[in-house]
């Protein structure tokens, strides 16, 4: 398995590493500050460097076994195995990501539904909830802004797959469940404010956020609302 250094630290950079599998347009390494497709969020881009070459990652998924591969272009030179290399990410676009991640947990305080979809871009983001109430896009823009302001503590620890089956309301997510069998389980916790189970990448305080507006509102259904979320780049 690929050590996941994102999961302790979101905001390394780069990362030194090693090659254990390379081949077919991807990169392997024993360790790795590159966050990989899920939850919504999408994989970190960036370059892999080595011995003066250098390539493009374009995106970053899970492989089997848990490794996280580096996609690049078909027909590149890749690094062999056991060549150490330097791993850095796009900094502007993952922090970005770390915005949006941190803003929809703080929507998902407010409008206390279920969740059941969303997704993570630098542009806009959305959450889907499993509600038939309308939503006052002024209030629950104030309500954000307000979170934000407070700056609370934003940070992550683990429980065990025990101790979240005996606390069932800590899941929101109605469509995807957090992964089990690992033995752990790692929470997202922003202090007073939100605790659930999630992987992705955020930021230390709500303050990092910014300006952030509720866009457009859908209904996709009797029972569905999409609400997206906006950031000032």
């Amino acid at each position: 398995m690929t050590e996941q250094l994102f999961r302790d630290d979101a905001y390394l950079k780069e990362c030194e590493a090693t090659v254990t599998a390379s081949g077919d347009g991807g990169v392997e390494l024993d360790r790795t500050v590159f966050y990989p497709t899920g939850g919504g969020q999408p994989g970190d881009t960036g370059t892999i460097s080595w011995d003066g070459d250098s390539i493009d990652v374009a995106n970053t998924r899970y492989d089997e076994g848990g490794s996280i591969r580096h996609l690049v272009g078909e027909g590149l030179e890749l690094p062999p195995v056991d060549t150490t290399v330097r791993a850095t990410i796009h900094w502007d676009r993952r922090y970005l990501h770390m915005r949006m991640h941190t803003a929809m947990h703080l929507l998902g305080s407010i409008l206390k539904y279920g969740v059941t979809g969303g997704n993570i871009s630098a542009t806009k983001s959305r959450l889907d909830f499993d509600m038939e109430d309308t939503v006052d896009k002024e209030r629950v823009t104030a309500d954000l802004r307000a979170l934000v302001a407070a700056d609370h503590p934003v940070s992550c620890r683990w429980i065990t797959d025990e101790e979240l089956e005996a606390q069932p309301e800590l899941v929101r997510t109605m469509s995807v469940r957090p992964p089990k069998g690992a033995g752990k389980v790692r929470l997202l916790e922003i202090e007073g404010v939100d605790l659930q189970p999630c992987g992705g990448t955020h930021l230390r305080s709500t303050a990092e956020v910014g300006h952030v507006s509720i866009g457009k509102v859908e209904k996709k259904g009797r029972r569905n609302r999409r609400v997206n979320i906006l950031l000032d780049q």
